[in-house]
C-alpha cells in the first residue's frame, strides 16, 4: 500500500517560514520524481517545483527565491521550504510522486493547508 502523508501546514503572518514535510511508504520514492503542487480556492491546481530522481530541482517562477524544494532519498522524505511567504501563497498543498520510467504511475498525499495572512 502506497501512501503519501504531508505535514508542516499551518497558519503563518505574511514574511514568515514554513516547511512541509512528505513521507512516503512503500519502494516508490527512489524511482518517482517527487512533485508539490498547490491549489488555492476557486482555482485549478498547479504545479509548484519538482525533484526528480536524479535530484535535478525545477521551481514555478512565481515561487523562485522564496519556495525551494528537496528531497532526502535515505528518509523517503520530500520537503518544500518556504521563505518569506504571501497571502498569494494560500492554498492546499500536495505531494505527488510520479514514476520516472512509467509516468502514469502517479501517487497523491491528502494535502496540507497553508494560510498566509496579510
Amino acid at each position: 500500500q502506497v501512501q503519501l502523508v504531508e505535514s508542516g501546514g499551518g497558519l503563518v503572518q505574511a514574511g514568515g517560514s514554513l516547511r512541509l514535510s512528505c513521507a512516503a511508504s512503500g519502494t516508490i520514492f527512489s524511482v518517482s520524481n517527487m512533485g508539490w503542487y498547490r491549489q488555492a480556492p476557486g482555482k485549478q491546481r498547479e504545479l509548484v517545483a519538482v525533484a526528480a530522481t536524479d535530484g535535478v530541482t525545477n521551481h514555478a517562477d512565481s515561487v523562485k527565491g522564496r519556495l525551494t524544494i528537496s528531497r532526502d532519498n535515505a528518509k523517503n522524505t520530500m520537503y518544500l521550504r518556504m521563505n518569506n511567504l504571501q497571502p498569494e501563497d494560500t492554498a492546499v498543498y500536495y505531494c505527488n510522486a510520479r514514476n520516472a520510467r512509467y509516468n502514469f504511475i502517479t501517487y497523491w498525499g491528502q494535502g496540507t493547508q497553508v494560510t498566509v495572512s496579510s
